[in-house]
Order: C-alpha cells, then sequence, then structure tokens
C-alpha cells in the first residue's frame, strides 16, 4: 500500500492541476478489481470509510465470462469525477465505446453472453416476470453457445436483485426497470425464432404460431404481422422503382442477429445515458480526475472480429502512450536539464499502417464489403496477395482463411471467417420503423430518426475518439509513472460502474494512481 500512500500525498500537492487514472493490462489481468482496491484505500484515506461497502452491479449489462475472466469488461469507458474547491466530488459523467454487441448473438466455447441475461433467466420465477416468457438460460440460443451457462461461486439470482437496486440506486423508476427486462427478454426471444428455409434456401418464413415470434412483438409492443413479414423480406430501391425481395435462411439469420445487437446497443446506451443524468451537477466544477480503463490486449485460442478491433484499438493507444510518456516527458527532463540517459522504445507505426493505412486491412475489407458477392475468403486472399511481404503480416502454413498480425504485445492469429458480416451489421430500416412504432412509450429510448449501416468507417472514427480519451488522460498524468501489482483473476461479483458509485458516494480527496504495468 506504499505506492497508493505516495500517489495520494503527491497528489494533494499538485498545483490543483486536473489529473488522471489509468490502469492498463492484458485483458483478465484483473484491471478492474486492481483499481477497485484503490480506490476504497482512497475513500478511507479521505475519512469516507464508513461508506466505501457501497455496492452497484448496474454494468452487469456490460460485463460477461471470457476465458481469460468471469467479469470482463467488454466495453471500453471513461469517467471524470467532477470536484468542487474543497476537493469534494460534485458529479461524473462517462463516456463509452467500443461496447462488444457481437457477445449478444455469439459465445465463444467457455463464455457467457452479458451477465444480466443469465440473472433475469435465473429470476425468472418471480411473479413480477410471469409474462416475459423466460426459461432457464440453457434454452436460449443466445446464451447457450457458450457450453455452461453459470459460473462457479456465482449466485446469478443473488446478482440481479443487487442489479435492480443498483437502478433503484441510480433513479431509474420501476416502470423504466420493467422495460429494460422486457427488451432483455426480447432479445432472447428473438434468437430463438425458427426460421423455415423455402424454395431450396431462397426463400424462408417464421410461422405465425411461433411463440417465441409472440413473446418478441408482445414485449415490445410491435406490431406482429409487419415484423413476422419484414424479418424474411428486405425493401430495395433503384432509380425508377421499388421492390420487395425474399430473403434466404442465412441472410434473415443475420439480419436476425444484427436486429438484436442494435435493439442491446440502443438499450446500453440509454443506460448510460441515465446514470450521466443521475451523475449530472448544476455546482460549477473546479477540477476533475479522470478514470480511464482501457480495453486489454486480448489473445484467445479463435480470434475474430472483435479481437481485431480491441488490438487494433490497442496499437493506436500504444502509440499515443509511447509519444507521451517516452517522447515528451524525455524532452521534458532534458529542458530541466536533470541527468538522463534516453531510452529507445518500439515504434508501432508500420502495424498501424498495415491495418489503417490506403489498401491496408480495413480499406481491403470495406473494398470487399461493397462487392455484392464478397465472402471471408476472397478478403483473405487479398490481404495474402497485397501485404505477403509485410514485416508485421504472416500467412498461416495451414490455413487459407486466416492471417497474423505482428502486434505490439503479440503475434496473433485471425479466422477471417464473419469479417465482412460482423462489420456490414447491417440493421433494415423496415424494422426500425417497426420498433419506433412500438407501443412502448419507452422503446423510443433505443432509436435514433435514422440508423446507418456499421461500415470501416465508423470504427476508425471510433478509434480515433479512443485516442482523444487517452490523450486527455495522458496531459494530465504527473511527471513520474507507478507500478501497482495486479491480482491475476478477478471477482465475477465487481463491475465498473460499482467502483464508480463507491468513488462517489465515499471520496472526498482528489487522487492519483497510474498503473504502467504492462507498458513500462
Amino acid at each position: 500500500m506504499d505506492y497508493l500512500t505516495k500517489a495520494f500525498i503527491l497528489c494533494r500537492n499538485r498545483d490543483e492541476k486536473n489529473q488522471s487514472i489509468i490502469v492498463s493490462g492484458e485483458s483478465g489481468a484483473g484491471k478492474t478489481v486492481s483499481a477497485k482496491y484503490a480506490m476504497r484505500f482512497f475513500a478511507t484515506v479521505g475519512g469516507s470509510a464508513s461508506d466505501t461497502n457501497i455496492e452497484a452491479k448496474v454494468l452487469a449489462i456490460g460485463n460477461a465470462k471470457t476465458t481469460r475472466n468471469d467479469n470482463s469488461s467488454r466495453f471500453g469507458k471513461y469517467i471524470q469525477i467532477g470536484f468542487d474547491k474543497r476537493y469534494h466530488i460534485i458529479g461524473a459523467n462517462m463516456r463509452t465505446y467500443l461496447l462488444e454487441k457481437s457477445r449478444v448473438v455469439f459465445q465463444a466455447e467457455d463464455e457467457r453472453n452479458y451477465h444480466i441475461f443469465y440473472q433475469l433467466c435465473a429470476s425468472a420465477s418471480l411473479p413480477e416476470f410471469k409474462d416475459l416468457g423466460l426459461t432457464c438460460a440453457e434454452d436460449f440460443f443466445y446464451t447457450s453457445q457458450g457450453g455452461d451457462t453459470s459460473i462457479d461461486g456465482v449466485d446469478d439470482a443473488d446478482d440481479f436483485e443487487k442489479t435492480r437496486h443498483a437502478f433503484t440506486l441510480l433513479g431509474v423508476k420501476e416502470s423504466h426497470q420493467t422495460t429494460i427486462f422486457r427488451i432483455i427478454a426480447a432479445i432472447l426471444h428473438l434468437g430463438n425464432l425458427e426460421i423455415q428455409a423455402e424454395r431450396d434456401g431462397d426463400a424462408c418464413s417464421v410461422s405465425s404460431e411461433d411463440e417465441h415470434l409472440n413473446n418478441f412483438c408482445g414485449l415490445l409492443g410491435v406490431e406482429h404481422s409487419q415484423m413476422q413479414h419484414w424479418l424474411c423480406h428486405r425493401k430495395l430501391v433503384t432509380t425508377s422503382e421499388t421492390y420487395v425481395k425474399s430473403m434466404s435462411v442465412q441472410q434473415v439469420v443475420n439480419a436476425r442477429n444484427a436486429l438484436a445487437k442494435h435493439i442491446y446497443a440502443r438499450l446500453f446506451n440509454w443506460i448510460v445515458q441515465h446514470i450521466n443524468k443521475a451523475l449530472h451537477t448544476t455546482v460549477k466544477q473546479h477540477s476533475f480526475i479522470g478514470v480511464l480503463d482501457i480495453y486489454g490486449f486480448e489473445t484467445f485460442e479463435v480470434n475474430s472480429f472483435e479481437q481485431f478491433c480491441i488490438n487494433y484499438a490497442n496499437e493506436k493507444l500504444q502509440q499515443q502512450f509511447n509519444s507521451h510518456v517516452f517522447k515528451l516527458e524525455q524532452e521534458e527532463y532534458m529542458k530541466e536539464g536533470i541527468p538522463w540517459t534516453l531510452i529507445d522504445f518500439y515504434d508501432n507505426q508500420p502495424c498501424i499502417d498495415l491495418i489503417e493505412a490506403k489498401l491496408g486491412i480495413l480499406d481491403l475489407l470495406d473494398e470487399e464489403c461493397k462487392v455484392p458477392k464478397g465472402t471471408d475468403q476472397n478478403w483473405a486472399q487479398k490481404l495474402y496477395d497485397r501485404h505477403a511481404s509485410s514485416q508485421h503480416f504472416q500467412k498461416p502454413r495451414m490455413s487459407n482463411t486466416s492471417f497474423i498480425v505482428l502486434h505490439f504485445a503479440d503475434k496473433v492469429e485471425y479466422q477471417s471467417e464473419g469479417f465482412l458480416e460482423k462489420n456490414r451489421d447491417t440493421v433494415y430500416e423496415e424494422q426500425i420503423n417497426i420498433l419506433k412504432a412500438s407501443k412502448v412509450k419507452a422503446m423510443s429510448w433505443n432509436y435514433q430518426k435514422h440508423v446507418e449501416p456499421q461500415v470501416i468507417l465508423g470504427l476508425k472514427a471510433m478509434v480515433s475518439s479512443i485516442v482523444c480519451v487517452l490523450w486527455v488522460a495522458l496531459l494530465t498524468l504527473p511527471p513520474f509513472c507507478m507500478k501497482m501489482a495486479v491480482p491475476l483473476s478477478c471477482s465475477p461479483s465487481y463491475s465498473a460502474l460499482q467502483l464508480l458509485i463507491t468513488l462517489i458516494i465515499s471520496m472526498q480527496k482528489i487522487v492519483l494512481i497510474y498503473n504502467a504495468g504492462n507498458l513500462m
């Protein structure tokens, strides 16, 4: 605890400058738990130890079990906590980015969907949830693909009660909580639709008697026949006419999954907005402390589009970190005449160019998505042809569909299967219009006036926004780096928002802790 004590003392004597906490480490290293212990320590030395046991579990909607971590945060977050002149916390704001939407519809072996799905299924027998039509998590496609739906030592029903309490603590009305749970249940029913092939698979349909379709439409208050039709058809508009086309089974599955991901992402965004509203203050802010919880670098047995996005973001973050901590700080030491031996650091710009430069990995992916009959295999072949000579790109010996990127942290082999569809992530306007017309008033939370298909330009813009957030955090770091011991495992009983609530309710002093454990 010596490091934490020094950080607290140094922080109070730093000319009242804005400061930041950056907790870093690879996936599963224990970033969230490390931050929790640090924050509890600071709350204690700040004179508010009696309140440090307040725990909120709202971000069960953003945390999930992976093969590395039973409570992995599947999104990035930047929390800015405001202080008055006496260094009392007066409010906070949270920005999120790169929510792993694909987890809603797919989980790898030994992994789970977001905790909230299992918590709700475990509580389905409660009287207030009888009309959700839920049973155990094993009965739903979106929660059973990873195998075992339970986590050792975790009681999902008990955690669900804590999640509900956290919503209440944040001022979420009972009626709004009910709508949130109805939306989550509707997503589970959407995943269980029975899609029947017709005309040798060129067309398909969903029966009007399908139990899960009935539950989905009933829970969301949408028109049954319209949803039944537009789940299996799409509207095509040309310069001269508009016509309706049947979709194949695979196209319907892709469109259904895109719709499920869209609904969940809109729900997630609304909850974050509500949290920000609850934590907003009209009192003038004197200073702030920013808490940046960046994605950990990921490499699994099977790596797909999700790991590629996360690792791409990490490459950009690493570049900014190198520029600030090594280059700018060393220049500052030289200006001040401090005896210093310059440190050579790894320049990962060539790897970033491989990913985002013209005709790089992203550019070729975007191009293949625009081809009417583009495939993952054709895209992989274009990568081999274009980047075979790159020092950061390799073709696996035993595969014609995978590719290897030599990142700053490790060499990662990515399976190209699913990249195109996940990158498109197209939600059809007809389906969105049906949801907009929902009889459930609160459903309007989740939808904007117009929904653009997800394309790679969106990914680049998102990563750029993450880099901007990191830059803000780096500008408020002190001229020293502190290493902090990181646990090897995380308990699924903690979530990122729990830390924020504890900090906001308990802390009385402004503090700083910086963990450079995986970079120094």
